[in-house]
């Protein structure tokens, strides 16, 4: 990749933040946050809520719910939905929508099979999607968007095009931090991390949309199943999806798959010379869900 240039070589401190991330026991402090994030405490919930809403800046006038005290408990606040029209979908037949708020990771051309975790890092499409070979040889030399959700964002993902749900797949794995900050300097960080890859069949062929786990995301659900993890099992487990029929799974442009019970990363996947990505979306870069993510060729 001509854009691997070495990243800096991290300070003292910065050295020691990486440490303490390696040797926090993360699965334990995810158990916490999940334990208190679905307590019901009343007053004492709604204060938590409260503080956590005024460090993180969050926009209460887009919320459906628009008030502490609305919420049971932090996961209901967590995932709070928007009001109607608060994220207005691209139109186009050709144009696809971004899948979530947050901010670009990384974006841009698979090479071959790799793709550019940050500067200095990449992995490659078969540990992504936890060695499936067949699924990987899809999106060689394609295109990918990796957006990162912080904790003030918007925390449900919705469907960047029409698409058939055609299998998902569970992969055990690292509960490391996604902030830019580990992306940096964690190697394989998305490709080592715990995930649930949703693969989807859409009129330019497969795209596939991953949400990756990470410190205190206690679960990820999918609007067609429900809660994914836990229980965390080692291993894959794998969910196959009729193509047509009474039971087929089919989610249009805009509308919710999938959330994050606290924040994460999503990864999306494109086949070669299937999307053109909007010049806007470099590393940094500020998404709204339903906003432009590509255009399709005429």
């Amino acid at each position: 990749m001509s854009n691997l240039k070495p990243y800096p070589k991290p300070t003292c401190g910065e050295r020691a933040k990486i440490a303490f991330h390696y040797l926090l026991p993360q699965l334990a402090v995810t158990r916490l946050a999940g334990w208190f994030a679905n307590k019901q405490w009343g007053g004492a919930t709604h204060f938590v809520i409260e503080q956590f809403a005024k460090v993180y800046k969050i926009n209460w006038h887009e919320a459906k719910k628009s008030k502490p005290s609305d919420f049971a408990d932090f996961n209901e606040f967590f995932t709070r939905e928007l009001k109607d029209g608060a994220r207005p979908i691209v139109s186009g037949s050709r144009e696809l929508c971004l899948p979530a708020d947050g901010r670009v990771s990384e974006s841009g051309q698979i090479d071959d099979s790799r793709l550019l975790q940050a500067k200095g890092h990449s992995f490659t499409l078969e540990d992504l999607l936890a060695g499936d070979t067949e699924l990987a040889a899809q999106f060689k030399n394609g295109s990918f968007l990796t957006t990162y959700l912080s904790p003030r964002d918007y925390h449900r993902v919705h469907m960047p095009c029409a698409g058939t749900l055609r299998k998902m797949i569970y992969v055990s794995g690292e509960l490391f931090s996604v902030n830019p900050f580990l992306a940096q300097h964690v190697p394989n960080l998305f490709a080592r991390n715990e995930r649930v890859i949703c693969v989807f069949d859409t009129e330019f062929g497969t795209m596939v949309q991953i949400l990756v786990g990470a410190t205190v995301t206690a679960s990820m659900t999918t609007v067609w199943y429900g809660t994914v993890n836990p229980p965390r099992e080692n291993g894959v487990r794998v969910w196959d999806y009729p193509a047509e029929g009474e039971n087929v799974i089919r989610l249009e442009k805009g509308v919710e798959m999938g959330a994050f019970r606290l924040g994460s990363t999503v990864v999306n996947l494109f086949p070669q010379n299937t999307v053109a990505l909007d010049e806007r979306l470099q590393a940094g870069e500020i998404t709204r869900m339903g906003e432009l993510l590509g255009t399709l060729p005429e």
